[in-house]
């Protein structure tokens, strides 16, 4: 890891995930000389880092001058536009949207499952959707133990991976429901707040939803796999933080549950709590404000010849967002790679 104190740039720093960013880079010791907060109105804003308020300056060419890592938590319109114009100027750009997740051009990186990707990469490097993110964590040890031939995922996503409003939402919803009174709805179609909703983003013309798509061609793109035969389903639950993932893994050959234990809870990032007689096995709660990604319920799967069945939770502002993308930065660093 280098000595040098970086200028980092964080685009967004006043959103969920941009904040978050902020306490990562702090809790990891991220060796930031200076941090720039950015966000589309500047307004007079400050943020908090390391015990100090740093003012927010408005996204634009000119916030760019001396940085060499920007982390972008921004729209993918916003980051379509600004981020090509940063790696233009020399900035190396990690950003958290859509927008070049399936470049061909563009790494899609999970530290601990891809670092390769990251060899030769043009100014700009993707970091995964939350969901997928923990799902190849968990997939990569059985992959490269037993080969995947199928998979089949249903997500359990909390309300802050919509961001701050869909926060605030859901907590006055169930304020108003308690208190008998009609629950307002403004960030999703229907009542959150004691409800899920099976569909998170737009639909395409086949009735599935981007994030289920997105989830399908990540991990493909992720794993190495791209004729990898995988489908999603996707739903919002109403749960403040962490993402929970139920995995159906088919395998190219056999491996009984217990040496996908042992497994897992060898591979780095993972943590298995699989004791479910004793009520042992991972909750959102467990994984609020740490990088761990938890596995647990392991166990066969009888429909299929070598299957297994997964349950995996993670904090998809921590390891799902902002530390993903810090853990990217640390790697650059450690391969002596240009930022």
């Amino acid at each position: 890891m280098t000595t040098k104190e970086l200028r980092i740039g964080i685009a967004g720093a006043t959103g969920a995930v941009g904040t978050e960013m902020l306490r990562v880079l702090e809790d990891r010791s991220f060796p930031v000389g200076t941090v720039v907060p950015m966000a589309s109105e500047g307004g007079g804003r400050t943020v908090l880092f390391r015990d100090t308020e740093v003012p927010v300056v408005e996204l634009s060419d000119e916030a760019l001058d001396g940085v060499d890592v920007l982390l972008m938590a921004t729209s993918a319109s916003i980051s379509s536009s600004f981020a090509p114009r940063a790696a233009s100027r020399g900035v190396t750009v990690i950003d958290n949207s859509r927008a070049f997740r399936m470049d061909p051009g563009v790494p899609l990186v999970v530290p601990e499952v891809n670092p390769g990707a990251l060899a030769g990469h043009g100014g700009i490097i993707a970091n995964p959707n939350c969901s997928t993110i923990q799902t190849v964590l968990a997939l990569e040890p059985i992959r490269e133990a037993a080969g995947v031939s199928r998979v089949v995922v249903s997500t359990y996503q909390s309300v802050s991976g919509t961001g701050s409003a869909a926060i605030e939402e859901l907590t006055e919803q169930s304020r108003a429901v308690l208190d008998g009174e009609p629950a307002v709805t403004r960030v999703y179609p229907h009542r959150i707040a004691f409800n899920v909703l099976p569909a998170i983003d737009v639909f395409d013309d086949e009735g599935h939803s981007r994030e289920e798509l997105k989830m399908v061609r990540e991990s493909r793109k992720i794993l190495g796999l791209p004729g990898l035969r995988m489908a999603a389903t996707c739903v919002r639950v109403p749960v403040y933080r962490g993402h929970a993932v139920a995995v159906n893994v088919e395998t190219e050959a056999c491996l009984e549950p217990s040496a996908a234990r042992e497994l897992l809870a060898r591979s780095p990032g993972l943590a298995v709590v699989d004791d479910p007689s004793a009520d042992g096995y991972p909750t959102p709660l467990d994984s609020a404000h740490n990088d761990t990604t938890w596995v647990g319920r392991i166990r066969r799967d009888p429909s299929v010849e070598n299957g297994l069945i997964l349950w995996v939770v993670s904090d998809n502002l921590r390891k799902g967002a902002a530390t993903n993308a810090v853990q990217i930065a640390e790697l650059l660093l450690e391969d002596g790679a240009d930022t």
